[in-house]
């Protein structure tokens, strides 16, 4: 006999958001704080903040939709 995990995918959706939510917020106060503070920055970090904020926005959409609604409906 089978058995299957019941996974905890309301946690893992409010989770993905979180997580999201954050890497966005970082990536806005490394744009705006970090030159203030350091100077001028190398185009490597410009570029890391840029992309933590797109991912942070694709995180935070993407996962409640993937672990609040796709995978409770295919289990």
């Amino acid at each position: 006999m089978v058995q299957h995990q019941r996974l905890a995918y309301a946690r893992y959706a409010r989770r993905g958001f979180l997580l999201g939510v954050a890497l966005f917020a970082l990536g806005i106060l490394g744009h705006a704080v970090g030159p203030a503070l350091f100077g001028p920055l190398p185009e490597w970090e410009l570029t890391l903040f840029a992309l933590m904020e797109f991912g942070g926005i694709g995180l935070a959409l993407c996962s409640p939709i993937v672990f609040g609604v796709v995978l409770p409906l295919i289990e």
